[in-house]
């Protein structure tokens, strides 16, 4: 008898954009309390997630490769070997997908938190895990987080795992970052900026044809609960109130123009619609499919 199997497949799908293909890698996931969130009664929130059979907050963390003009990118790089051991699995899973990390010619980050950017250099010994990569980002993501004035200001925890902790994620790749307003960053990829979350968060908006694809980071952390609740921020916005506006305005744009969207912390393999209901907005993951045929 074959013995029962004692590990998942790999985390890698692969989704076309027009004449750009799009792979989703999972980092794993984070489990944590509801109490980080804001702006929300946690009695209702954790009824929701009820509601949903999801008894807990379980965030899932992705990142996603762009393949484009013969170029590749991959969108943030997940937590590396700084958080939990149920996380930090983005360099197994781009083996799994035939993907040499020196390969990747641009790493595209939507902002300076550690499930984001801490995979962009070996925390135990500065190597850099994308050695070929030439790293751009948002112009107000290291203004903000190598101000000593600002970490300052912030309570220990916040300190070490944001401040300090991005510092020495992005301190290699000083001399090949490139930073940006808006605008193209990539073949076929452009910056759309979603301030509030963190100063330089920003998403990004994949086109090819008539297809596209918008990778909009951070703007939910708990789906269930943010797209009933949309006003629900966390205790980790820089800026509680604008992460809400960016998030309201980027629920509207995506409904309003029928976008594909992915996320960071949406369910493995992300790709989803956002519907309005009411006040309030539901997600459909697209269902699984077995080609690379746009769909």
């Amino acid at each position: 008898m074959p013995p029962q199997p004692a590990q998942q497949i790999p985390g890698v799908y692969h989704r076309r954009i027009g004449d750009i293909v799009v792979t989703a890698i999972s980092d794993g996931y984070l489990d944590g309390a509801l109490d980080v969130m804001r702006n929300i009664n946690l009695e209702k929130a954790h009824q929701v997630l009820r509601d949903a059979f999801r008894p807990a907050r379980r965030t899932s963390v992705n990142a996603f490769l762009i393949h484009s003009k013969g170029r590749i990118a991959i969108v943030d790089t997940g937590s590396g070997n700084y958080l939990l051991p149920t996380a930090g699995f983005v360099q197994r899973n781009l083996v799994a997908a035939g993907i040499d990390p020196k390969s990747i010619d641009t790493v595209l980050l939507t902002h300076m938190h550690p499930d984001h950017s801490a995979g962009l250099t070996d925390m135990s010994n500065g190597q850099l895990l994308f050695p070929n990569a030439e790293l751009v980002m948002h112009e107000n993501e290291p203004a903000h987080w190598f101000d000593d004035g600002a970490m300052a200001q912030a309570d220990e925890r916040s300190r070490k795992l944001y401040f300090l902790a991005g510092r020495e994620q992005v301190a290699p790749y000083k001399n090949r970052t490139r930073l940006f307003r808006q605008g193209e960053v990539f073949p076929g990829v452009t910056a759309v900026p979603c301030l509030g979350h963190t100063p330089g968060h920003t998403a990004y908006l994949i086109a090819s044809g008539n297809d596209q694809l918008m990778i909009w980071g951070d703007t939910v952390h708990v789906p269930e609960v943010q797209t009933a609740f949309p006003d629900a921020g966390m205790a980790f916005d820089t800026d509680l109130a604008a992460a809400a506006a960016s998030r309201k305005r980027m629920f509207d744009r995506v409904c309003t123009d029928g976008v594909l969207i992915a996320g960071m912390h949406l369910h493995f393999p992300a790709f989803s619609h956002l519907a309005r209901r009411g006040d309030a907005y539901a997600l459909y993951p697209e269902a699984w499919v077995h080609t690379l045929d746009a769909t």
